[in-house]
């Protein structure tokens, strides 16, 4: 590397915008094992839909970009195709995606149809697929909560551990456990000092650690044995960013963890409070990146600074098992 320049793949800024709906939020990174590339797998917020109230946030499908140069440049690819539950026009949030014993498993929020406000149920489904476009419907998990969203999935001492936000216990975090990614079993609550969404859960500097967003940023904990979780003092990127489509506050991430580094993939509203903005330029999003490492036993965050970014080609049976 050059020595006055020893940066030499820095992140692209935004990583990714939708050009169909301009509304990427929520991704979720995965190795393609058939095509050799990285993809990111979001909801398909539709932000420039003339709709009434919040349908613009319902009927999205899931949307893909892929890369095959190592994260330097992003492909939009179009949408998944999943096996319906039912008929009609229906609201996919959030996709958890993992490879585990040779195929992939999508846990997804699911909403009946396209409301115009916060209402109705919410699920969170199972898929499974072969290639990651086709997906087979597997289940709805048997959670005791009537509005569940924003699943995610990690190793655990019995298998399987799900942590996702309960609407009807005031946003908190709670958890599942399975065997085997099929049979779930409801474990209880997770965090409960304060509301949030978008629970992640991550192994980096020989700890595990999860990040949930709380609307002023993220929060981050620390567990032992995935079950008790012990805040980090303050939150990190409550704060607008500085790269281009970055001047807000970031939302809902995914981790992909490589080894003493990890990558957190989350989304900005960059118009948001920006003056005389049309209102689709208000709700549209982009999805950015950023570096996590941890420090004397904290996580760390670098945004604005100039930081190397290369997404290697996992092993076979390595890093793109999640």
């Amino acid at each position: 590397m050059n020595s006055e320049n020893p940066i030499l793949r820095e992140a692209p800024a935004p990583l990714f915008r939708d050009p169909v709906y301009e509304g990427a939020t929520d991704p979720t990174i995965i190795w393609n094992r058939r095509e050799k590339s990285w993809w990111i797998v979001y909801t398909a917020r539709r932000a420039t839909d003339k709709g009434r109230g919040v349908a613009w946030v319902h009927g999205s499908d899931l949307g893909v970009a892929s890369s095959d140069d190592h994260g330097r440049t992003w492909l939009y690819r179009g949408t998944l195709e999943l096996e319906p539950i039912e008929k009609g026009r229906n609201t996919f949030w959030a996709p958890e995606i993992l490879y585990h014993a040779g195929r992939y498993h999508m846990f997804v929020s699911y909403i009946t149809g396209v409301p115009e406000a916060w209402v109705g149920s919410r699920r969170i489904l199972h898929y499974t697929a072969e290639d990651l476009w086709t997906w087979k419907f597997e289940g709805i998990l048997p959670l005791p909560s009537r509005k569940v969203i924003d699943a995610c999935v990690y190793p655990a001492p019995e298998g399987w551990r799900l942590w996702y936000k309960d609407e009807e216990d005031g946003n908190h975090t709670h958890f599942a456990s399975s065997p085997d990614l099929y049979e779930w079993a409801y474990s209880g609550v997770a965090t409960s000092d304060q509301a949030q969404e978008g629970p992640n859960v991550f192994s980096l500097g020989g700890e595990t650690w999860m990040i949930a967003d709380i609307w002023d940023g993220f929060a981050v904990y620390k567990s032992r044995d995935l079950t008790g979780w012990e805040r980090q003092e303050g939150s990190f990127l409550s704060e607008p960013g500085v790269r281009p489509d970055d001047q807000n506050r970031a939302h809902h991430a995914d981790v992909l963890s490589l080894g003493d580094h990890a990558y957190l993939f989350y989304f900005t509203h960059p118009d948001q409070n920006k003056a005389g903005a049309e209102e689709w330029e208000r709700r549209r999003s982009a999805l950015q990146t950023a570096l996590l490492r941890v420090e004397n036993g904290r996580l760390t965050v670098t945004r604005n600074e100039p930081f190397d970014f290369y997404l290697p080609d996992p092993p076979e049976e390595g890093e793109g098992d999640r």
